[in-house]
């Protein structure tokens, strides 16, 4: 007797970082954004979410979808986000079945999911962009729901969005738009494609973490009291994000980084001015996030004056913890510098490109020096050094996170 065929399904996704920001639904239970938004994804070498999802073909009446996450097992909660997009997935399973007598009968099949991050969760990281990509990657991979049959990535990045409004530009590598859309049910709000890794692929980014602590204003709850009460997101709705989005775009597509930082940083800004501009007001940087910032300016401001250009783009999400586009050419001057004011440890910073920075003995000519202290060491409790990077990864079967039994490899 021949053994049951195994169906399962192993992915990676990465996390993106907005340089164009969304910030508030129109529609909470869709994830519909008041605004359109622009990102550019991270490499997985350093960043992502690992996910694996098997069918429960032998399980007796009492099989079920079960979800673990980081190795502790998490409800699967009725009309949640794990749940909506399993329905979603499911559906168009059932379609493509329905289209296809040839197809084995999986979509009724209970689903394991196991899936690990390699990075603080709830920490202003996107973990829940990674998290639900990888999720709708490896459901799209073990139901066949690809671009070869008929399903495009903005399809997939439709049902991701449902799950974690950012997710959807977690779908793509390289540098990506999510479409607002302006139809209620939500089909016209997908990510695309702006510009592929390929394209523009010396973009750096240093990761400043300040806290890896839960943010204690939740990205949702902050969103719906922002909508609420600033006056100031309906002007950024209507004015400032369309235009934004244009310029950015072109930047992009020129490869133009002056134009793409000040896009970036001003946006950041006005985005925070956002956040203090809802009542009560939401804070969430620190003096620490304060401190980069007046950093970065004063780099920029040196090496503008000497015919340099822009050196570093900052940009905060919701939380305490920087993130600075750079150039590859830059990167060694940037990352030492950073290193003088918020000093590392070998544990802190592994150095993963292996540039060999120190902290900087000196500072650039015309910076001036004392625009901030020099912190003390923890101030930054470290530094993620990746770059731009693909979109999610289909994994061999042997980078399974489940077991023959269909559970997860780390429960013992």
């Amino acid at each position: 007797m021949s053994p049951s065929p195994v169906y399962e399904a192993t992915c990676t996704a990465p996390v993106n970082i907005a340089v164009v920001k969304y910030w508030g639904k129109r529609d909470t239970s869709l994830i519909l954004p008041t605004n359109s938004s622009l990102s550019v994804t991270l490499s997985q070498d350093h960043l992502r979410s690992l996910t694996s999802a098997r069918c429960i073909t032998s399980g007796g009446a009492d099989a079920r979808d079960r979800l673990w996450l980081n190795g502790e097992e998490e409800e699967i909660k009725q009309g949640g986000r794990t749940e909506r997009c399993l329905s979603e997935m499911r559906k168009m399973r059932k379609e493509f079945e329905a289209s296809n007598s040839s197809l084995p009968r999986i979509a009724d099949f209970p689903i394991h999911i196991a899936s690990e991050n390699n990075f603080p969760t709830a920490a202003g990281l996107a973990s829940s962009a990674s998290g639900l990509s990888a999720l709708i990657a490896t459901l799209s991979t073990l139901y066949a729901l690809t671009p070869e049959n008929g399903v495009s990535v903005s399809d997939l990045s439709r049902i991701a969005r449902q799950g974690s409004g950012s997710a959807c530009r977690s779908m793509f590598g390289g540098y990506v738009a999510w479409e607002m859309g302006l139809k209620d049910d939500g089909s016209d709000s997908v990510a695309v494609e702006v510009a592929p890794v390929e394209h523009w692929p010396d973009l750096h980014a240093l990761i400043l973490v300040v806290s890896d602590k839960k943010k204690g204003t939740p990205s949702t709850a902050g969103m719906q009291r922002t909508v609420a009460t600033s006056a100031l997101l309906q002007h950024r709705i209507k004015e400032v994000v369309p235009a934004r989005m244009q310029r950015i775009t072109t930047a992009i597509q020129k490869r133009d980084f002056d134009a793409f930082a000040e896009e970036t940083m001003a946006d950041s800004n006005q985005f925070h001015a956002v956040c203090l501009d809802t009542f009560p007001p939401i804070f969430y940087m620190n003096d620490v996030s304060r401190a980069v910032i007046q950093l970065v300016t004063e780099l920029n401001r040196a090496s503008v004056e000497k015919g340099e250009g822009v050196k570093a783009a900052y940009t905060y999400d919701a939380g305490p913890n920087a993130v600075l586009y750079v150039q590859e050419k830059d990167v060694k001057q940037v990352l030492e510098l950073v290193l003088r004011y918020f000093p590392q440890t070998t544990e802190s910073f592994p150095d993963p490109f292996n540039l060999g920075a120190k902290p900087a003995s000196d500072v650039p000519q015309g910076f001036n020096k004392a625009v901030i202290p020099e912190h003390e060491v923890g101030a930054v409790a470290r530094i993620i050094h990746t770059k731009v990077g693909d979109g999610p990864r289909v994994l061999a079967k042997e980078q399974s996170l489940l077991n023959a039994e269909g559970m997860p490899k780390s429960l013992k």
